[in-house]
């Protein structure tokens, strides 16, 4: 029995729909076939899309977020253009710039030498420092305990006080030279000779009366140098020389009169000091009597030198 829609003969496939389906039961559509198969092909296809498309998004909103990181705490960037200001013999001023961008510093540290000496707050660039001598300033801005990078450095030098204002303390080294009366010394070659020094200020700071303790043909010898400007002068007696061969002789009470002038001075932890010196010493030595010997007067003059 033919279908009365169908003319006899052979049939060709038209579709998968009721209408063309042979007669007898039908089998269900399979997952690559049908006409629902190609729908949801697209379908996946446009969701897959979708996910991608939220996927980009997220990535770049990401992607600005950890560049943009708004609770992450910004660089405190250096100061910067550090320049020395006003300098006194014991003072000097220096100035710097806060950070061009970002945030303001809430403080700066000034570091002299390598170490932190002082703490200024954001809103101040300059500095006045107390000292005599030469330093090494850097600076440092913090901000919420974060701290830059050490500014480059600076080096000032306070001004150079007049070597009168210097203080003549210390251990020295002295040379000592006859320039006229070696003649009257015993013994050749003893034109010249090398001592040891002290000088002891009478005040606690500054430029004043000096003790001197020093050495002197192997004898000790006190005396006291006033001071006017860079120049010491003063007067003592010892026994520097003997009268006699040795294992007979007595002492000689010679008269040392010193004048010393002050020829270079330094900065030194914090002070002025004497860094070199030279004067003269006479030596003059009455007529004294030994046991089986005398000796007659005599006068030395002396150049000295003196050097830390």
């Amino acid at each position: 029995m033919t279908n009365p829609d169908w003319p006899d003969g052979p049939r060709e496939s038209v579709g998968y729909g009721a209408a063309s389906m042979p007669d007898g039961p039908a089998d269900p559509p399979s997952a690559s076939n049908g006409p629902g198969a190609s729908g949801r092909r697209r379908r996946r296809r446009r969701r897959l899309g979708s996910y991608v498309a939220v996927a980009v998004v997220l990535l770049a909103l990401v992607v600005g977020v950890v560049i943009w990181a708004p609770w992450r705490k910004p660089p405190v960037l250096q100061p910067t253009g550090l320049a020395a200001g006003a300098r006194t013999t014991s003072s000097v001023t220096f100035r710097w710039s806060g950070p061009a961008t970002g945030p303001s510093p809430d403080r700066y540290l000034v570091l002299r030498n390598g170490k932190v000496i002082s703490s200024v707050p954001g809103t101040v660039t300059r500095f006045h420092a107390a000292g005599l001598a030469a330093y090494k300033y850097r600076v440092a801005a913090v901000r919420s305990g974060n701290r830059s990078a050490l500014s480059p450095i600076l080096t000032v030098n306070t001004k150079a006080p007049s070597i009168s204002a210097a203080r003549w303390q210390g251990r020295w080294t002295v040379d000592i030279r006859i320039t006229k009366g070696a003649g009257a010394l015993r013994g050749k070659g003893a034109t010249g000779w090398t001592e040891a020094w002290r000088t002891s200020p009478t005040c606690p700071a500054g430029p004043c009366t000096v003790q001197v303790t020093g050495g002197l043909n192997r004898q000790t010898f006190k005396a006291t140098l006033a001071r006017t400007g860079a120049v010491y002068t003063g007067t003592t007696k010892a026994d520097v020389f003997r009268c006699g061969q040795s294992g007979n002789s007595v002492p000689i009470k010679s008269t040392l009169t010193i004048r010393v002038t002050v020829t270079s001075a330094q900065p030194v932890k914090g002070a002025w000091l004497a860094g070199a010196w030279t004067g003269q010493m006479e030596i003059s030595s009455p007529y004294t009597l030994g046991r089986t010997y005398y000796c007659k007067t005599f006068k030395l003059t002396t150049k000295i030198s003196g050097s830390s």
